[in-house]
């Protein structure tokens, strides 16, 4: 077997014989997401924006709930309208560093998140997790957060492949006013 150059490959299984195969994968490319991978750099404690925000007003923080140990936010670079994170107040860098009240606090806000924003939006489905430390491609690695990104069967268009681009159809403001007031505790 020989590679592109033609040059000699050892024996053995060539991955070009696997390139287009199919399996059981859906795949979400998010190539824009290589930024927060390669720059390695994290803001200090007191710069750290999941810390801040809880100091600042709930419309200009964009924080749609507050727990006692716990609290929600949309993103501000989301991947689709209504990406919230669920954040403890307290600057915990991992999950396994999280207090047992602040675990079940973000595991209660998250599914509560679900609920609102399936009665709001109608979101067929969700894409949940946390990023691990800055290897794992968290953006802000040194303070935990999960994310609940809401999805539907048709969120996916052709403007992330050919122009580089996010549609996102409603504004923040908009949305975490929608989400606040849905909110159960919050009226």
């Amino acid at each position: 077997m020989r590679d592109y150059d033609g040059a000699e490959l050892p024996a053995g299984e060539s991955s070009n014989d696997f390139a287009a195969v199919p399996d059981a994968f859906q795949r979400l490319w998010t190539p824009h997401r290589i930024a927060y991978i390669q720059d390695q750099t994290q803001p200090d404690k007191d710069d750290c924006p999941f810390c801040v925000a809880p100091s600042l007003d709930d419309e200009k923080a964009l924080i749609v709930a507050r727990g006692t140990h716990a609290y929600v936010l949309l993103n501000l670079f989301p991947y689709n309208s209504g990406h919230l994170l669920v954040c403890p107040y307290r600057h915990v860098a991992l999950y396994d560093e999280a207090m047992d009240e602040e675990v079940a606090e973000i595991a209660s806000l998250t599914q509560t998140a679900m609920r609102v924003l399936r009665v709001t939006s109608k979101s067929h489905g969700f894409n949940i997790g946390m990023n691990q430390g800055a290897l794992a491609g968290a953006g802000i690695a040194d303070h935990l957060h999960q994310h609940v990104v809401p999805r539907w069967a048709t969120d996916s268009n052709f403007f992330p492949i050919v122009a580089g681009t996010k549609a996102i159809p409603r504004l923040l403001g908009e949305v975490r006013d929608e989400l606040a007031y849905a909110w159960p505790t919050n009226h």
